[in-house]
């Protein structure tokens, strides 16, 4: 099993920037594909970023490419989201996820652990 925490979300202004932290137990987190995915009011979950445990090749959304940055530090267990050029849709509940699989993944389906949530204003 796997349990994740995230944090560093709160209040910014419209082009600020923010960066979460997705902190991971267990003794594999090295095997893990990381996921980040989002969740506004009224609407359904999205897909934000997620990087492979293998090759930690990054994949994004169009909506986020350019200003977010999907990272992980084996050694501290721990992913991360860097959030530039922030604009208020950006606004959500922002989710961490993990799969144990050697490929990147869009679809919130293939996740199999998931975080409580942290969220994110973005303030016009």
């Amino acid at each position: 099993q796997v349990q994740l925490v995230e944090s560093g979300g709160g209040l910014v202004q419209a082009g600020g920037s923010l960066r979460l932290s997705c902190a991971a137990s267990g003794r594999t987190f090295s095997s893990y594909t990381m996921g980040w995915f989002r969740q506004a009011p009224g609407k359904e979950r999205e897909f934000v970023a997620a990087m492979s445990w293998s090759s930690s090749s990054p994949i994004y959304s169009d909506s986020v490419k350019g200003r977010f940055t999907i990272s992980r530090d084996n050694a501290k267990n721990t992913v991360y989201l860097q959030m530039n050029s922030l604009k208020p849709e950006d606004t959500a509940v922002y989710y961490c996820a993990a799969v144990r699989t050697y490929y990147a993944s869009r679809n919130f389906h293939e996740y199999d652990y998931w975080g409580q949530g942290t969220q994110v204003t973005v303030s016009s």
